[in-house]
């Protein structure tokens, strides 16, 4: 065994995220082990009969395409097909939501990565200063405006979501948005100038109408619809009575770990909140029924 240093990491991999290091910009002509993210408008191009997403298909003639990274030592990068283009080989669109389970969670990283780098370019196209043409920059993931010079990066909103516990239940909430029946965590976007822990006490509050405390990081979550970041809070209850809002929740209340209601897609982080809050309620009683 090697006398050296031995280290481990504490990070929970999630959907949509990548576990490569190495996002640097290099653009350039592909090399042979060069591999593509092929996008045609909000979908993501599959190879259903290898059920991947990164593909050794070199792209068409005059296709734009965006340097995403490295995965190991061959280049990745998007490639942008017109809605009336064929696709390449065998590759067919999929929506980004449902490739969740489909393929890898490295392969779903780097769609992720291409959905929000290509929504960035196509949704900035002019400069929002002068209005003026914005062009791509050459050294990284930015556009310049060609006449102000106004340089502007793709956009990432961090928003909070957070699961409140008291004894063996949890406060879980539904928004008018979610399919029917199915009930989430509290969460909400971070607004200008305030934390993320500030956001999510306020978020509780206006909801559902509680306060809380010991507010606990958990993790977080890229979350590509459009362009999220979630950043995941467990936390303790501290008072006040659950209202729903009527806005944002249409209903909210208190489940117990084991008669939870219908929840979120597995693949999300309020889905792993919720059961991690579970097991761990379950473990704690299984431990105590068998002391007694």
């Amino acid at each position: 065994m090697s006398g050296g240093p031995q280290t481990t990491s504490s990070r929970s991999r999630t959907p949509f995220s990548l576990d490569a290091l190495d996002f640097g910009f290099r653009p350039g002509p592909p090399g042979p082990d060069s591999r593509y993210v092929y996008l045609q408008e909000d979908r993501v191009l599959l190879d259903r009969t290898a059920m991947r997403v990164l593909s050794a298909e070199p792209p068409p003639c005059g296709a734009p395409i965006l340097p995403l990274g490295c995965s190991g030592d061959a280049s990745v990068s998007a490639v942008l097909l017109a809605p009336g283009d064929a696709p390449p080989g065998t590759l067919e669109p999929v929506g980004l939501r449902d490739l969740s389970g489909m393929v890898g969670d490295e392969e779903l990283g780097w769609a992720s990565r291409a959905a929000q780098l290509a929504s960035f370019d196509r949704d900035h196209r002019f400069c929002g200063r002068c209005g003026r043409p914005a062009a791509p920059s050459p050294v990284e993931h930015a556009r310049i405006c060609t006449g102000c010079g106004a340089t502007v990066y793709p956009r990432l909103s961090p928003a909070v979501i957070v699961l409140v516990e008291r004894g063996t239940s949890c406060l879980l909430a539904r928004s008018p948005r979610f399919p029917s029946g199915v009930y989430s965590a509290i969460a909400g976007f971070v607004e200008p100038g305030e934390t993320a822990e500030h956001a999510a006490e306020r978020e509780l509050a206006e909801e559902c109408g509680v306060a809380a405390t010991d507010l606990r990081y958990a993790g977080s979550q890229p979350w590509p619809f459009p362009h999220s970041l979630m950043l995941g809070f467990s936390a303790t209850y501290a008072g006040g009575e659950v209202r729903a809002d009527g806005i944002e929740v249409e209903d909210a209340g208190w489940f117990e770990a084991d008669a939870l209601p219908t929840l979120p897609a597995a693949g999300s982080i309020a889905r792993r909140l919720i059961e991690e809050f579970a097991v761990r309620v379950n473990t704690r009683d299984s431990l105590l029924s068998g002391s007694a």
